[in-house]
This record gives structure tokens, C-alpha cells and sequence, in this order.
């Protein structure tokens, strides 16, 4: 194990305990490093305010880039973000793209939330045959 990877490893465990000022003082230079995984988990405890003040700002700028790494759990919670206009503006077609890369990628909830936003039209139009696609793409990866 490098010692980069000692430095995650014991970030993610201190986030997991709970113990977030640790946490954050553990990933946040390996956020500015361009680590997803550390972005991921800054951008969770900003949105939250969990060891720190929440900070909208904070929350979106470390979500958008893990997402833009292709990191899918941060392009899942962009996509969250953009549906429900938690830190940044609402934006049901940013959703949808954010949610659809998670998707491609196997997140079983991004597959869901796609086909739940296209069988009740949340910001498009109602598409059936996109509703079924994505709910047998999240039904074939839970098996």
C-alpha cells in the first residue's frame, strides 16, 4: 500500500466512524490532488454540514469534480443535486445526464431514478418505453 492509498484508507475510516473534522483534514488534500473518492466524501460532508459548516458552494464544486473524473457514486449524487435543486439551481435535463452516466456505469439507483423520472415525466416528457428500459436495467444488475 502506498502511501496514498494509507491516507484514503484512513480518511474513509474516519468518515465512517463518523469522525468528520479527521476525516476532512485527512481527504481534503487528497481532494485538492484530484482523488474522486476524497471529493466524493468532502462533498457529502459540506451538503450535510457534517463536521464543518454545510456549504452549498463546497458541496457542488466537490460533487462536480469527482463527477467530472467519472467517479459514478458523485455522478449519482450530481444528478440527485440537479433533480431536487440541492446546492445548485434545478435542472431536470442536468439530472438526467448526470444520472444517466452513473446508469451507464451500473448504479442500480441512478437506473431507477431514470426510469421513475420518465414514467412520471419529472421534467420531460412521460416515455414508457425509457421507464421500462431503465427499470430492466436496474432489475437484471440486482440479480
Amino acid at each position: 500500500m502506498s502511501g496514498l492509498d494509507i491516507e484514503l484508507a484512513s480518511g474513509m475510516a474516519a468518515f465512517e466512524a463518523k469522525e468528520f473534522p479527521r476525516a476532512w483534514q485527512l481527504l481534503l488534500p487528497l481532494a485538492e490532488q484530484g482523488n474522486a473518492q476524497a471529493q466524493h466524501r468532502l462533498a457529502i460532508m459540506a451538503q450535510n454540514g457534517l463536521g464543518m459548516v454545510k456549504s452549498d458552494r463546497q458541496a457542488f464544486g466537490w460533487m462536480q469534480a469527482a463527477a467530472d473524473q467519472g467517479y459514478a457514486l458523485a455522478q449519482h449524487g450530481l444528478g440527485f443535486m440537479y433533480l431536487y435543486g440541492e446546492c445548485v439551481e434545478k435542472s431536470p435535463a442536468k439530472a438526467i445526464e448526470w444520472l444517466r452516466r452513473a446508469a451507464e456505469q451500473g448504479m442500480t439507483g441512478s437506473q431507477m431514478t431514470l426510469g421513475m423520472i420518465y414514467e412520471q415525466g419529472l421534467g420531460v416528457d412521460k416515455d414508457e418505453a425509457q421507464a421500462r428500459k431503465w427499470y430492466q436495467m436496474a432489475e437484471a444488475a440486482a440479480r
